[in-house]
């Protein structure tokens, strides 16, 4: 699929490896509407840190991304790649470079060569096409066996608009977020207010609802960018349809990756859902949900195939979730 106003291209780079695709761009013609979403992690990447302080505005125009090295845990020196790394984007790109977000995803605590960015950056700029989200998906691939993208085309008073999501994770994933990476475009006209609370519910419906070992990492980010390109009428609470329209759309994206994530989570052979009903909230509900699903015996259960449902009514009672044992129900 192609999103207006929006390319993206990826090169091999050699930060850690050499011969795979591990550096990403995507780029809009102008400057975009932007939401993101961040680790809850004390500990947070330079890229972390340096993106939620220019999204403070609301806007980006593009986002730099690599595989192979988080530049978590790098002190000043991490920070300052992260700037020299924008701003070889920014002037490759003739933009602002506080319009340029940065992530980074692998190895966490070691520094960050600036030489591979250096050589790969200009043909980066150069291999921009609007088909170019297959290899950004690859790109930030690391210890995934897949990349993963989903779309989606919705008609917002009879205009076409587009969103397209590519996002990686395998490995530390559990709420807030994952080590997960997640770059959405949409060609959608939307205020920033209205696509700041369609990402955040959504986020909270997709992304914090995962685990697959229970980990949080120091680098997750999701990001939402729409430049308006498709011209439709505004995406806001005067136009309740429209945004019950858009909402429906993203959320099923983020929720399409989110299952992709845990289906290529590190050794994993199953997926499963674990739905509470009858808790008296939506956190004890939460809590009882969560401490089940990252239980190592109830994980070994499934993985064996047995369905001893003991493992799980045991995880229940030391999840803080109040409730009767002997009015308790367990169904497979």
């Amino acid at each position: 699929m192609k999103v207006k106003g929006f390319t993206a291209a990826a090169v091999q780079a050699g930060i850690r490896y050499q011969d795979r695709l591990d550096l990403g761009l995507i780029y809009s013609e102008v400057p975009a509407v932007t939401v993101g979403m961040f680790t809850t992690n004390t500990v947070q990447a330079a890229p972390v840190v340096l993106g939620k302080k220019r999204l403070l505005n609301g806007k980006a125009q593009a986002v730099l991304v690599n595989s192979g090295n988080a530049n978590a845990c790098t002190g000043e020196q991490g920070m300052e790649l992260a700037l020299r790394t924008g701003s070889l984007v920014a002037d490759a790109l003739g933009i602002d470079e506080e319009l340029v977000q940065i992530a980074s995803t692998g190895v966490i605590g070691e520094s960050l060569n600036i030489d591979p960015f250096v050589r790969a950056v200009p043909g980066l700029v150069t291999s921009l096409k609007e088909d170019g989200f297959d290899d950004l998906a690859q790109a930030i691939m690391t210890t995934d066996t897949v990349p993963k993208t989903s779309s989606a085309t919705v008609e917002i008073n009879g205009v076409s608009v587009n969103l397209l999501g590519v996002a990686k994770g395998s490995g530390m994933i559990m709420p807030d977020m994952a080590t997960m990476l997640c770059f959405v475009v949409t060609d959608a006209r939307i205020p920033f207010s209205a696509l700041n609370e369609i990402v955040k519910t959504g986020v909270e419906q997709s992304f914090n609802l995962i685990t697959v070992d229970g980990d949080t990492s120091t680098n997750d980010t999701v990001l939402v960018m729409a430049n308006g390109a498709a011209k439709n009428h505004w995406i806001d609470e005067e136009n309740r349809e429209s945004v019950r329209v858009f909402t429906e759309a993203l959320h099923k994206i983020f929720k399409d990756l989110a299952l992709q994530i845990v289906s290529d989570g590190e050794g994993t052979t199953k997926v499963v859902t674990i739905r509470v009903v009858g808790a008296r909230s939506k956190e004890e509900a939460m809590n009882g949900a969560q401490t089940i699903a990252n239980s190592a015996l109830v994980k070994t259960a499934f993985f064996g195939e047995d369905a001893n449902w003991g493992r799980i009514i045991a995880a229940l009672g030391r999840s803080g979730c109040q409730f009767q044992p002997d009015r308790v129900s367990i169904a497979f």
